[in-house]
């Protein structure tokens, strides 16, 4: 009896801890599971593609002082091995790059060193740390020119001796106009000390040295702003003694990275195509004078290209973005067709840096499974080989299924999507739909990890939501014309695209078109707020964080008030002040009843907490359900580990509740 007793308790244990495996290994992701991932950076590949340097965002643990990430360095052999550290935290590093030297130089604040960020470097095994910079106040980029005699960096101006007393007497007002501080460019030749090269006027958003060494090409404007920044920059050059400044391109657009060709006759860059263009998506091809600008660009091509370099003096090398997922190109000067050389398949990548003869290049990518990790990609080969694994728990979660989708919006024009069924997925049954909208309205939803905080993708897979996230006309990814089909109209047939998508899933019979929920930031906050009240007929529950609720109000309040007027509205609102009410959420709370939650980073200039105070106050006095949440220090968006978890589990809650 005995004996019979035991081998039925060794049974059932044995059961019970088949059945606790199983669990483990079907769990899907949690929203703790998303505050402990770790995700790869930057990424730079030494000149022989012999060694990786990489940056890894890493979380705080619950036990830590509130704060950001750390951005942790980390070295790596191309042919795979253990990383090895050379910064980890509290510490953290970035900007990593190569020298000429073959040395890895980063910026850092090491406080054994120097009590500000300074420019230092390790060798090949992360040893022998030295220190380059003295910049009193700390400096930002930074980059050595050719041949490794002179260090050029950005640095902010410090606040004076006068201002800090006077604020010190409470003389502390906030003046607009007032104590600008700029952004100026130094050069530090061999043991000489740093100089300041650019004019007091003069804000300096980026660089980059001639092949020469001679001269520097900037990306700089009259004064600083965020607005400034998005619209009014222009591409100039400068002499390294800081004489002969001359503007290249000044015509107001949007404008990013600019690299010289490999003799120095030309460069490349990235703007605008015009004025209202959303993005800097077109490839100029600029003479080093100035006098001739070209847009190289293919006719009618549908991508959004992001970074841009030289193979020769004949061909760029540059990535782009095609709907939903990545590629790097080549495009000859004298011919109009691109070539593909790598992308376009499951793997996302970022921050790609290539060899010194482009046989090889290293980036973050990302996939359906996981957030960035370094890879190294052979051109010759054509194949990708994945060097580091730091989420290597992820492999005992089971992720719902994600798929890129097309489907007729407005108009009939094609429109595409990231679809991600439940975990768990059955055919035939009809699963509540959660909407994710990307915000810009010129963002992207990729077909890679696209998991986070704030667009919990694959958490509320796991609890049986079907997730939805529409790249609507106005999105990038499909050049100029597809990011600009929605000037005019915001709020209008962009929203179209994804009431027709959420016609599509339930014609398809995937989700029950009565409990449809919707959740985004920013642009997509807007979207949420917009669905909740214009169209709340179609909508059981939203959710909008950091989201616009009165256009005109908006636009008071913005630091991107021409950026917003010019390449989203291309009107500004007192041009046409009634179509600017009529497309906000806040003048259709008469026709709403959907239930909203409302919430917002406390720090946050770009959409100001105005936004989603009166729109919740508004909700509460019509007698909709509603919730305000206000989270202290964040800006726009959620940096804060307590903070990132919190507002997940009111997404769950929120839905459970009302969508369920």
């Amino acid at each position: 009896m005995q004996l019979k007793k035991c081998l039925t308790f060794i049974l059932f244990s044995f059961t019970f801890t088949i059945l606790l495996s199983l669990q483990a290994v079907s769990q899907g992701l949690t929203p703790e599971d998303i505050v402990s991932l770790k995700t790869v950076g930057s990424v730079a590949l030494s000149p022989d593609s012999e060694m990786v340097a990489y940056t890894l965002s890493v979380p705080r643990t619950e036990d830590e002082s509130i704060g950001r990430n750390y951005s942790e360095l980390y070295l790596i052999d191309s042919g795979g091995g253990e990383p090895v550290p050379v910064i980890q935290k509290p510490g953290s590093a970035g900007s990593p790059q190569w020298g000429a030297d073959d040395r890895l130089y980063f910026v850092s604040r090491i406080a054994d060193y120097h009590n500000q960020s300074q420019v230092y470097s390790v060798d090949r095994s992360g040893n022998d740390l030295q220190l380059h910079t003295d910049a009193e106040h700390g400096l930002g980029s930074f980059s050595w020119n050719p041949d490794g005699s002179a260090i050029a960096y950005t640095a902010m101006d410090p606040v004076s001796e006068e201002q800090r007393e006077r604020e010190e007497q409470g003389y502390d007002m906030i003046v607009a106009g007032e104590n600008m501080r700029y952004n100026r460019l130094w050069i530090k030749q061999g043991d000489d000390p740093a100089e300041i090269i650019t004019p007091d006027n003069l804000y300096v958003w980026n660089f980059s040295w001639s092949p020469d060494g001679e001269q520097l090409a900037l990306r700089a404007s009259d004064k600083p702003g965020a607005d400034v920044d998005q619209m009014y920059t222009r591409f100039a050059v400068i002499n390294k003694d800081g004489s002969g400044l001359r503007d290249l391109m000044s015509s107001p657009k949007k404008k990013t990275a600019i690299s010289w060709s490999p003799d120095g006759s030309k460069l490349a860059a990235l703007a605008g195509k015009v004025y209202s263009d959303p993005l800097p998506q077109r490839i100029w091809i600029i003479t080093e004078d100035g006098s001739e600008k070209r847009d190289i660009t293919p006719a009618g091509w549908e991508a959004t290209p992001e970074s841009i370099s030289w193979m020769d003096n004949q061909t760029v090398l540059f990535t782009a973005v095609e709907r939903s997922v990545t590629g790097l190109f080549s495009k000859r000067l004298d011919q109009e067709h691109t070539r593909r050389i790598a992308g376009g398949r499951d793997e996302i990548f970022r921050s790609v840096s290539t060899d010194s003869r482009n046989r090889a290049f290293a980036a973050s990518v990302n996939t359906r499974e996981h957030p960035g990790e370094v890879y190294l990609f052979d051109i010759r080969r054509a194949e990708f080989s994945r060097l580091t694994n730091h989420n290597e728990w992820l492999n005992d979660r089971e992720l719902g299924e994600q798929t890129s989708i097309t489907w007729n919006g407005a108009d009939e024009l094609e429109i595409e999507g990231i679809l991600v069924k439940p975990v768990g997925y059955e055919d035939g049954v009809q699963y509540p739909l959660a909407i994710l909208p990307h915000g810009g309205p010129e963002g992207i939803s990729m077909n890679g990890w696209n998991t986070r905080a704030l667009y919990p993708a694959q958490v509320l897979a796991n609890e049986g939501y079907v997730v939805f996230k529409p790249n609507y006309r106005g999105s990038g990814g499909r050049g100029t014309a597809f990011a600009s089909a929605n000037h005019r109209d915001l709020g209008g047939k962009e929203f179209d695209d994804v009431l027709l998508g959420i016609d599509h899933l339930a014609e398809q019979g995937l989700i029950d078109p009565y409990k449809v929920g919707i959740s985004g930031t920013s642009y997509g906050g807007y979207f949420s707020a917009w669905a909740a009240t214009r169209h709340s007929d179609r909508f059981a529950a939203g959710i909008t964080f950091a989201g616009l609720s009165n256009w005109i109000s908006f636009m008071g309040t913005t630091d991107i008030p021409h950026e917003m007027s010019v390449v989203h509205w291309d009107l500004y609102w007192f041009d046409n002040p009634g179509q600017n009410w009529e497309r906000s959420p806040v003048a259709w709370l008469n026709h709403a009843d959907t239930p909203l939650l409302v919430a917002h980073g406390l720090a946050d200039d770009r959409v100001h907490p105005e936004q989603s105070i009166q729109l919740h106050q508004f909700l509460e006095m019509l007698n909709i359900p509603t919730g305000l949440v206000l989270y202290p220090r964040q800006p726009h968006g959620l940096t804060e580990r307590a903070h990132q978890l919190d507002f997940m589990n009111r997404i769950i809650d929120w839905f459970d509740e009302h969508v369920k």
